[in-house]
């Protein structure tokens, strides 16, 4: 019995999932930001790297968080705002799904979209290998982190997509929350916010608890700890359990 519901779970997701990457491979935009991230991040790369004369790939890890700021929320800003604008909201609630079956299958198409983009980096660490001797597993704890942090910022990109009917207000409220993330981490962020209130220490709060920076940095230095894994795992999932418990309340 539990075998049959786990795999009618599975076959839910996936149904869903298949619906929404056609839309993501159907849309013109989706290629017009794929573009121009791709273009920003290498550039980023290979500013520093002739600069420099590095071979690693940290510039490209370091600018990726600011990047995500805005293109996150072009992959998220449609996946419900565009259901209520298209008037399908309604029938995707007819089908014999849960919204849990719905919200995972959603995040799982953007997750696969934002992997395709990202490995248009792979040529770099190609480049990398026959310049050089890069750090190989530096490298890959960078896309670890890479991973993760987009994963973060999808998750809560879905959730606010799912609180309006209008793109731009998900995109904006998106992009708002993806820079309270990542500028809550830099110290003079820090400071000029803990001066606001010396009392309060709201800045130091904020990168302690929340800024996704100290986490990211970890693994952008080549370590992979529990901690930085469990405040990614579960941030991540905390955002698709909200998405979800909103899209149930919208059903009734």
């Amino acid at each position: 019995m539990d075998k049959r519901i786990d795999q009618g779970f599975i076959s839910g997701c996936r149904v869903i999932m298949m619906r929404e990457t056609r839309a993501y491979v159907d849309s013109p935009i989706a290629y017009i930001y794929t573009t121009v991230f791709l273009v920003l991040s290498c550039t980023a790369f290979m500013n520093s790297f002739f600069l420099e004369g590095v071979v690693d790939m940290t510039a490209y890890f370091d600018a990726l968080p600011f990047l995500l700021i805005p293109f996150a929320p072009a992959i998220t800003m449609r996946a419900w705002a565009e259901e209520h604008a298209q008037n399908t909201f309604e029938l995707l609630m007819t089908l014999p799904l849960n919204s849990l079956q719905i919200v995972v299958g959603k995040y799982v198409a953007a997750a696969l979209f934002y992997l395709l983009v990202l490995s248009g980096s792979l040529p770099i660490v190609i480049m990398l290998a026959w310049l050089g001797e890069p750090d190989l597993g530096l490298i890959l704890s960078g896309y670890v982190g890479a991973v993760f942090l987009g994963l973060l910022f999808l998750s809560f990109g879905l959730f606010l997509s799912g609180l309006t009917h209008n793109q731009i207000v998900a995109f904006v409220l998106t992009t708002l929350t993806g820079a309270l993330f990542v500028l809550s981490g830099y110290d003079k962020v820090v400071e000029v916010v803990d001066g606001l209130a010396p009392s309060w220490q709201v800045g130091s709060w904020l990168y302690q608890s929340l800024s996704v920076l100290p986490h990211y940095q970890a693994f952008i230095s080549g370590v992979i700890g529990i901690g930085p894994l469990l405040y990614f795992i579960l941030m991540s999932a905390f955002f698709l359990w909200m998405n979800e418990v909103t899209l149930r309340r919208s059903k009734y």
